[in-house]
């Protein structure tokens, strides 16, 4: 799965955020670094949304 991503350039490095996923967000020295950080963040979020779910009816709705 693919999400996007926001980076900004700051004085300690690039800090990166998803928009499609509130709250979610890492930091990197690098692009690189950051970009790996957010990978990790994204896979921990995912984690943590679908524990909390667990049990809960969910259904998809398609937005047109």
């Amino acid at each position: 799965m693919k999400y996007k991503v926001v980076m900004e350039r700051s004085d300690e490095g690039y800090s990166v955020s998803v928009p499609g996923l509130p709250g979610c967000w890492s930091q990197g020295a690098t692009e690189a670094e950051a970009i790996a950080n957010i990978r990790e963040a994204i896979g921990e979020y995912l984690a943590v949304r679908d524990e909390l779910v667990r049990g809960a009816v969910v259904r998809e709705v398609e937005v047109v």
